[in-house]
């Protein structure tokens, strides 16, 4: 027997679920147009080879669903969307009209375990400037960011905004600890997992990392100490004086002053992806029920040059649906979605002809009308209205058939009233302002 459930770590969307996403992609898409983002797509499907090159090997080796096609060709199906939108600026690189701004909300599918929050295939809001080489860009795409939130009705105590550098990562790790690339590169993924893991593991871990870079057991003790100052005054002199942190000095300014007040540095940020070459940023739920990160991003500046053109600096963030959609639940910000037929025209008796007119005047006048002439009791028509939560119900029979008129039933107190087409449309539509 055929199982009825979805694939594991898909989604099945029945009307009610698809409500919710409309709902959310509506608010997400109004946001990021009021900034001047234009949308755009690409396949689902990419050649392996533009993952291998910039996504890092554990989303290509251990999450990609990638196959061989017919023609021979290694394809996957996207995980992500930046490497794709940077072949398509690429594509276009000196004809286009800097800086470019686009957004997409594409569906995204990750071979890895189900889980709160993460599953294996989601919709994603991916936000991108493209040719803007100071903290402007950044400053852009956290108040992008804050207003989404805002217009979901958050309020800044329900999320905190963290900053750090992968410059000054890659300096900490690499000049100040002395680890070489490869070894920092393994702290830079294990830190990035360190709030999913368990302390002793994390330590465990780390300590491995370094004892195979043959450095002193003491080296990890001070990675362990320098992760808990997350406050910018509590670093070394050497470590708080480094370049890379006066442009994330610069953008906590910025963003004071444009009212956004719940920005911190934390240098236990890392972002895993291989890409980000700067600033690094991410939002993170306050709420103790659902503390983990919403959403995240940063610079990728050397990302459209990999494919033969020149670099164009780029900033960019990505909101997956799963994890707002539990941002939005956890703080009751989710509104009662009110489905989208408003009347339920009932066909009484042999008056289909009539009825088809009333329900084509109603649809011009704006009103979404289902009709039904199944014939069945109007006791059981009435039950089935009130199912689908339409809120009006309009009769249709031989008296209305007659006078060419409707009966109108609001369903929320049964009242009633025969009504012209045009008055009943009226009565439908002041009633949803």
């Amino acid at each position: 027997m055929l199982s009825t459930q979805p694939y594991k770590g898909a989604r099945d969307f029945y009307p009610e679920d698809k409500r919710i996403q409309k709902y959310m992609f509506n608010v997400l898409r109004s946001v990021v147009e009021q900034y001047g983002y234009e949308e755009y797509d690409s396949p689902i499907l990419e050649s392996l080879d533009l993952f291998k090159a910039k996504s890092g090997e554990e989303i290509v080796n251990e999450q990609t669903y990638n196959f061989v096609d017919r023609g021979g060709r290694a394809v996957a199906i996207r995980p992500e969307m930046t490497p794709s939108v940077s072949r398509m600026v690429a594509g276009r690189r000196q004809e286009s009209a800097y800086p470019l701004r686009w957004y997409s909300i594409p569906n995204l599918w990750r071979y890895e375990r189900p889980q709160k929050g993460r599953l294996r295939e989601h919709w994603q809001l991916n936000v991108d400037v493209f040719g803007i080489d100071n903290e402007h860009a950044e400053l852009e795409l956290i108040q992008v960011a804050d207003s989404i939130f805002r217009n979901f009705g958050a309020t800044p105590d329900q999320y905190a905004i963290k900053v750090n550098s992968r410059k000054f990562v890659d300096y900490l790790f690499m000049d100040f600890f002395k680890l070489n690339k490869e070894a920092a590169n393994k702290v830079i993924k294990l830190v990035d997992r360190m709030h999913k893991l368990e302390a002793i593991k994390f330590e465990s871990s780390l300590r491995e990392i370094v004892a195979e870079s043959k450095l002193e057991s003491v080296v990890a003790d001070e990675i362990m100490e320098i992760l808990k100052d997350k406050n910018l005054e509590y670093l070394p002199l050497p470590l708080r004086s480094h370049e890379s942190l006066s442009g994330v000095m610069s953008l906590m300014k910025h963003l004071e002053n444009a009212g956004i007040t719940n920005c911190f540095f934390d240098i236990s940020l890392m972002r895993g992806f291989d890409y980000y070459t700067d600033i690094v940023f991410e939002v993170f739920d306050t709420n103790p029920e659902n503390s983990r990160s919403i959403m995240g991003g940063g610079r990728y500046d050397g990302l459209v040059g990999l494919f033969g053109v020149d670099p164009v600096a780029t900033v960019g963030f990505g909101l997956g649906d799963v994890t707002l959609l539990d941002f939005l639940k956890v703080h009751g910000l989710l509104p009662k979605i009110e489905v989208e037929t408003d009347a339920y025209l009932v066909v009484l008796g042999n008056n289909f002809t009539y009825a088809n007119e009333v329900a084509s005047e109603l649809r011009k006048q704006t009103v979404n009308v289902a009709i039904d002439s199944s014939g069945k009791k109007v006791g059981s028509l009435i039950k089935t209205a009130l199912k689908k939560e339409i809120p009006y119900v309009i009769f249709v029979g031989d008296n209305e058939a007659a006078s060419k008129k409707i009966v109108l039933r609001r369903l929320a107190d049964s009242s009633e009233s025969e009504e012209t087409v045009s008055a009943a449309a009226k009565l439908i539509l002041e009633s949803e302002i």
